[in-house]
C-alpha cells in the first residue's frame, strides 16, 4: 500500500471526514466519536437543510412496506421507536393512529401482497380486507418486542371522538401505536453531542474536492461564508450526502461506480387545524398509496406524503399545484369538511435518497438502507451510505461503523443505544412534570412558551432561560415567543446562522410569524454575528 505523499504528524490525521449533515451524516459522527474515532463534518448549507427536516415527522416501522414484505426493515424500526422515545423524550413522543375502514373500499394498488391477493381471489381486484389489516397490526404490535407503546384495537367510530371529522360511511377503524419527531431538532442534538465528543462539525461548508493520496484522503474544504479553503487528511471518507451522494461519488470523489441514487420527491401540506383531537389518521388511497393527517404544532395539520421520482437539483424540489390537489382530494374522500387551497398555510418538500434497486414505481423502491465499501486498490476507504429512514438512523451509523471496523480496530464497541440526547435526561413520561417544574421557576412563562421550550431543549430550557426573572430579561421579543436569549443560544450552541435557520428548523415558528417579524430577526441574527466576527478578530 502507497504511503501519504506528504507524510503528517498523527495528530493531524482524522480517522473520519463525513460529507453530509442530515441525520445519518450527524448520527454516524456522534457513534464514530463516542467510540475515539476523530471526526469531521462538512455539510454545504445549514445542518438538517435538506431531506432531513422534510420527513413526515415519524418514527415508524412502516406498516405499508409489511405488503412489500420488507420484514427486517419493519422489525428493526419497531424496535427503535422504543429505544429512541428514551433517548429523547423531548422531541419524540407516542402518537396513536386511526386507520378508517369500509367494506367497500377499494384500491389499484401493485404491492406483492394486492397481486397475489388478486391472483388467488380475484373477485378482490386488489382490496385490503380486514383480516389482511388485522394480520398486518398483528404482526406491527409483536415483530418489535413492544414494551411502552399501547397495542392495537378496534374503535366504532360511531361513538369516538375520532369518527366526528370522518364521513359517516366510515363506522369502523383500527388504531395502533407509532411515534412522532421533530426532525431537524433529532439531527441538531446528533451533531451537538457529536461535537461534546470531539467532532468538528463544519456545517455551510462545501466540500470541493476528495482526493485519494494512498492510504489517507486529501479533502479541500471552502467556508461558504467566508470564501476560504483549507484541506483536512483522514484515513477514512464517508459519502452521507442523501440526494447528492451520486452526485458526490461521480464529480467530487470521481470514481467509477455503478451504484446509484434513486431520488424520489415526497410533498407535504400544512394547513389549518381540520380536527380537534390528538389522533392521527392513517387514509388509503384507490391507488394503493396511503397518507397521513396528522395534528401539527398545536393548531394546524399536516396532510402527506406524496411518492414521485424527481429529477434535478434536490434543492430546487417543491410541492407542485398537483400535488397540493391531489393531498387535498385524498383527504376529502374521508373528511366531513372538504380541505380546500384556502385552507393550506404552508407547504414543504423533500427528496428522498433511495437505493436504486429497479423497482417498477417510486412507491414500491426500498426504504432500507444500503452501505457500500470502496477501497479500490487498498487505497483509503470511502463509505457510501444510500437510502435509509429517519427511524432506523441510529441502526444506520451502527452498521457504518461495522463497516468501518477493519480499518479501525481499536475502535471502541456499539454504545448508543438509550444514550440520551442533549435534553433528553428524564423519563419518557415525565414531559409534563419537567413543563410544570420550569413553569414554576419562571413564572412568567404561558402554556404555550413552557411547552414549547421544553419540548424544544428537554432539561436544558433552563439554561436558555438562565438567570430571567421577567419576559423582559430575556431581550428583544421577535414574536411568537421566541426572544434574544434564545436566539443567542441556538446561533452559539446549535449552528444557527438566519432567520430561516430558527423559524423553519430549529423550530416551525414561521407558521406563526409575519414577514416583517422574520425580516426583523433576520436583520437581528445579521448584527450579531457580524459583532461577534469583529470581537474574535480583535481578540
Amino acid at each position: 500500500m502507497a504511503k501519504d505523499v506528504a507524510p503528517r504528524p498523527a495528530e493531524d490525521i482524522l480517522d473520519l471526514f463525513i460529507i453530509g449533515g442530515g441525520i445519518n451524516g450527524c448520527g454516524i459522527a456522534r457513534d464514530a466519536s463516542g467510540r475515539g474515532l476523530s471526526v469531521a463534518l462538512a455539510e454545504m448549507n445549514d445542518l438538517a437543510s435538506a431531506t432531513s427536516s422534510a420527513s413526515t415527522k415519524l418514527f415508524h416501522g412502516g406498516l405499508r412496506y409489511l405488503e412489500y414484505w420488507e420484514v427486517r426493515l419493519v422489525r428493526e424500526a419497531l424496535i427503535e421507536r422504543e429505544t429512541l422515545l428514551r433517548a429523547m423524550p423531548h422531541i419524540s413522543w407516542p402518537m396513536r393512529f386511526v386507520l378508517p375502514y369500509h367494506k367497500d373500499m377499494r384500491f389499484e394498488g401493485q404491492t406483492p401482497t394486492s397481486k397475489l391477493l388478486t391472483f388467488v381471489m380475484p373477485w378482490m381486484k386488489g382490496r385490503r380486507p380486514a383480516w389482511l389489516i388485522r394480520l398486518g397490526l398483528f404482526m406491527y404490535d409483536n415483530l418489535g418486542g413492544r414494551k411502552i407503546l399501547p397495542g392495537t384495537k378496534t374503535l366504532d367510530l360511531c361513538s369516538d371522538p375520532a369518527g366526528a371529522p370522518l364521513e359517516d360511511r366510515f363506522e369502523k377503524a383500527f388504531e395502533y401505536s407509532d411515534c412522532w419527531v421533530e426532525d431537524s431538532r433529532l439531527v441538531i442534538l446528533n451533531a451537538r453531542d457529536a461535537e461534546a465528543r470531539g467532532a468538528k462539525i463544519m456545517p455551510r461548508t462545501k466540500v470541493l474536492s476528495a482526493e485519494r493520496e494512498g492510504a489517507l484522503w486529501r479533502v479541500t474544504v471552502e467556508d461558504r461564508a467566508s470564501g476560504e479553503t483549507s484541506v483536512h487528511i483522514a484515513r477514512a471518507l464517508v459519502n452521507a450526502g442523501g440526494p447528492w451522494a451520486g452526485e458526490i461519488i461521480h464529480n467530487t470523489v470521481r470514481i467509477n461506480s455503478t451504484e446509484g441514487v434513486r431520488m424520489v420527491r415526497g410533498s407535504h401540506i400544512v394547513t389549518k387545524q381540520l380536527f380537534d383531537h390528538g389522533k392521527c389518521y392513517f387514509f388509503q388511497g384507490e391507488d394503493g398509496r396511503i397518507i397521513f393527517a396528522i395534528p401539527y404544532e398545536t393548531d394546524f395539520t399536516l396532510i402527506g406524503t406524496t411518492d414521485g421520482d424527481y429529477e434535478g437539483d434536490p434543492s430546487d424540489a417543491e410541492c407542485t399545484d398537483t400535488e397540493k390537489d391531489y393531498l387535498l382530494g385524498f383527504a376529502s374522500k374521508y373528511l366531513k369538511q372538504d380541505p380546500t387551497r384556502d385552507d393550506i398555510v404552508w407547504t414543504y418538500s423533500g427528496v428522498r435518497p433511495l437505493y436504486d434497486d429497479g423497482a417498477s414505481s417510486a412507491t414500491a423502491a426500498t426504504r432500507d438502507y444500503t452501505l457500500k465499501v470502496d477501497d479500490t486498490g487498498g487505497g483509503a476507504p470511502l463509505l457510501n451510505i444510500f437510502g435509509g429512514k429517519i427511524t432506523t438512523y441510529r441502526r444506520l451509523a451502527e452498521s457504518a461503523l461495522e463497516k468501518l471496523q477493519p480499518y479501525f480496530p481499536a475502535a471502541k464497541d456499539k454504545w448508543t443505544a438509550g444514550v440520551p440526547l442533549p435534553g433528553g435526561d428524564f423519563p419518557v413520561d415525565g414531559v409534563d412534570a419537567l413543563i410544570a417544574g420550569v413553569q414554576a421557576d419562571y413564572p412568567f412563562l404561558d402554556d404555550f412558551w413552557a411547552r414549547r421550550l421544553v419540548r424544544a431543549y428537554g432539561t436544558e430550557a433552563r439554561e436558555v432561560l438562565g438567570d430571567a426573572k421577567t419576559a423582559e430579561d430575556l431581550g428583544q421579543a421577535f414574536g411568537a415567543s421566541l426572544t434574544a436569549r434564545e436566539i443567542d443560544w441556538l446561533m452559539s450552541r446549535e449552528y444557527a446562522a438566519c432567520a430561516a435557520d430558527v423559524v423553519w428548523r430549529r423550530s416551525k415558528l414561521g407558521l406563526r410569524m409575519s414577514d416583517a417579524e422574520i425580516a426583523t430577526l433576520d436583520g437581528w441574527m445579521a448584527d450579531r454575528a457580524k459583532a461577534r466576527t469583529v470581537s474574535v478578530t480583535k481578540s
